[in-house]
């Protein structure tokens, strides 16, 4: 191989509270919705495998009715989460680690209408020197600062990201990021925070609008329209 052996983390392990139900395993155009996912990381050339990271209690759900099921051959492991998506993540990386890759790219399994050539678009950077790169669009509405119901300033639209996933970092960078969040005590939402906070400078390219996280019922009509507009 003359790139770098390159692995995805899906964390699939929250349960899905506002939804009601939990988001891997909700029928999306006739597939559970984790499906929608895998499918686009096992078209990507530039990732070699995946680490799917679900509730201690549906491993082997996962495994027999996504995994086996619908033949994701880049799947190398199903392992079980934590109790926050900080700690799901580590686990993941854990697993990770026993394949010696280069790069990670981590990625919401409550994503599914993610592209190939965002995955690549968050890669290729790594290539070229970066250790950390993030997707996320420009806010479509004005965004202002409130204090006690007053709004105290309006922040330019242009020098804000709303951010995504897939994140992609070289793997010891993101790996030292956890440890060192581990020793702190430090919690985030999401990895690149981690990183900042370890000193290492994250990049950032574009993401897209029709990215979204599936959170409610709503947003799962929204997923419908969009994949059946792509003709999946």
């Amino acid at each position: 191989m003359d790139r770098p052996l390159t692995i995805a983390i899906i964390p699939s392990a929250g349960a899905g509270r506002r939804l009601g139900r939990k988001k891997p395993y909700v029928e999306l155009l006739g597939k559970p919705l984790l499906c929608h996912t895998l499918d686009v990381f096992e078209q990507t050339e530039l990732v070699d495998a995946v680490v799917v990271v679900v509730m201690p209690e549906d491993v082997e759900r996962c495994t027999q009715q996504v995994v086996e099921r619908y033949r994701f051959h880049k799947v190398v492991a199903v392992v079980a989460g934590g109790s926050e998506r900080q700690s799901s993540v580590w686990k993941g990386l854990q697993k990770a680690e026993e394949y010696s890759p280069e790069l990670v790219v981590v990625h919401d399994g409550a994503r599914p209408l993610v592209r190939k050539a965002l995955i690549e678009r968050t890669i290729r950077p790594l290539t070229e020197g970066a250790v950390a790169v993030v997707c996320g669009v420009v806010p479509k509405d004005t965004v202002k600062e409130v204090e006690r119901n007053r709004v105290k300033r309006t922040i330019p639209r242009d020098t804000l990201r709303l951010i995504q996933t897939p994140q992609a970092f070289r793997f010891e960078t993101l790996k030292m990021a956890h440890l060192n969040a581990l020793k702190r005590g430090i919690s985030a939402t999401d990895d690149s925070t981690l990183v900042e906070l370890s000193g290492e400078k994250v990049c950032v390219v574009e993401g897209a609008y029709d990215n979204i996280k599936i959170t409610t019922e709503e947003d799962l009509l929204v997923a419908e329209l969009v994949l059946k507009k792509r003709g999946v």
